[in-house]
């Protein structure tokens, strides 16, 4: 199963990420202060991995405007890891079925892997077996690959601050 995206060129991408840790859990949201523009759902898209990890993007008006790593898949530290030299402003919005629906919550199982850099800064997440083709910067330090058939193939989060007990 794949989450199926619109990608609509924007020159507007430079908006700030916050990062939180939640130092119990272990969960790191990324949230993007972009503004919510659009008329689509408003809720969450859980994909969930085979191990039991979740990676959960939150929806504004049908926009993706953040991450949330609620349960870690095991993670690969690989001595160099950067994001894709090629990548485009944008905005990815996630059409709805129901024209009347404004909130929605929906679960895509699939395969997810993450890996990091060394320092733990960079973070990747590759979403199913299909290859990207287009990398999308949604918000400064947030990307998201989408493929050829315009699914979501993976997750970047850069500049991620380390967890508190790390420091």
């Amino acid at each position: 199963m794949s989450i199926t995206v619109q990608v609509e060129g924007t020159d507007e991408s430079e908006w700030a990420v916050e990062y939180r840790w939640d130092r119990d859990t272990g969960i790191l949201t990324a949230s993007s202060a972009a503004p919510a523009v659009g008329d689509g759902v408003s809720g969450s898209v859980e994909i969930t991995g085979a191990d039991g990890s979740w990676l959960i993007l939150d929806l504004a008006s049908g926009s993706i405007r953040g991450v949330e790593v609620a349960v870690w898949p095991d993670v690969r530290t690989v001595r160099t890891l950067g994001p894709p030299n090629e990548v485009r402003a944008g905005r990815l919005t996630i059409p709805h079925a129901e024209p009347d629906t404004r909130v929605a919550s929906f679960e895509v199982p699939t395969l997810l892997i993450a890996e990091t850099d060394a320092a733990e800064r960079t973070v990747h997440f590759r979403v199913g077996r299909a290859k990207a083709m287009q990398t999308v910067r949604i918000a400064r330090d947030i990307l998201i690959e989408v493929d050829g058939a315009n699914a979501i193939a993976g997750v970047w989060l850069l500049n991620v601050p380390p967890h508190p007990d790390d420091v």
